[in-house]
Formats: structure tokens, C-alpha cells, sequence
């Protein structure tokens, strides 16, 4: 499976943005995650969601701010972000990762991924 993600820019602190996974085939059997990296840390997880969509899980610092969801039918994954902070700046990167059935309580791990994109880059500006 490869992944493309879009729809980073720069924003204003408070705005709005919405990023866009694509993949090059069926994701239906895969959870979906969102990771972010900023310059000078590690890769840390930010979103995921299971292959029926059925779960979400976020981490603490973007909970009731971004929204992940998916549409299997066109092979895409989304995160709708709001009320961002400069904190939220990085490069945001989607990944997949067979849904076996563990997969919502290995979502935040870097390892349980086998595909990632090459990441958009999100710059909030305060």
C-alpha cells in the first residue's frame, strides 16, 4: 500500500486545516494512523482509526480538537484539525497497519506500522 498525504500549509494559531491520506489501494483491512514530527523531536502519534472505522483513539494533547475519519470506498484517510496551537507545527505523516484485531491497542506505537507516507508539512503560526 503506498500513501500519499496533503493538505498541509501554514496557518494562523485557531485556524482550522484538514489533511488527506491516499492510498494506492484498499485500505479497508488496515487501521489508519496520523503521526507528527517537528523539527528537532521524535515522530509522535497523533490519531488513529481502525479498519471499519468503528474506533478512534487520540492522543491526549490533540483530544476534542482533531477529528480522524476515513472513507474505504475511496481509499482515504482524513484529519479535520481545529483550534490549532503553534505546538501543533510539524510534519504530519499517515500510516497503515493490518487491523488483526490488536491493532487499537498497538495504534500509538511507530512499530505496529508497516506502510507510511511522506508526510505534509503543518505550520501554525502564533
Amino acid at each position: 500500500v503506498q500513501l500519499q498525504a496533503c493538505g498541509g500549509g501554514l496557518v494562523q494559531a485557531g485556524g482550522p486545516l484538514r489533511l488527506s491520506c491516499a492510498a494506492s489501494g484498499s485500505i479497508s483491512a488496515y487501521g489508519m494512523g496520523w503521526f507528527r514530527q517537528a523539527p528537532g523531536k521524535e515522530r509522535e502519534f497523533v490519531a488513529a482509526i481502525t479498519g471499519n472505522g468503528g474506533r478512534t483513539y487520540y492522543a491526549d494533547s490533540v483530544k476534542g480538537r482533531f477529528t480522524v475519519s476515513r472513507d474505504n470506498a475511496k481509499n482515504a484517510v482524513y484529519l479535520q484539525m481545529k483550534s490549532l496551537k503553534p505546538e501543533d507545527t510539524g510534519v504530519y505523516y499517515c500510516a497503515a497497519a493490518l487491523d488483526s484485531g490488536s491493532y487499537y491497542y498497538r495504534a500509538m506505537f511507530t512499530p505496529t506500522y508497516d506502510y507510511w507516507g511522506q508526510g505534509t508539512k503543518v505550520t501554525v503560526s502564533s
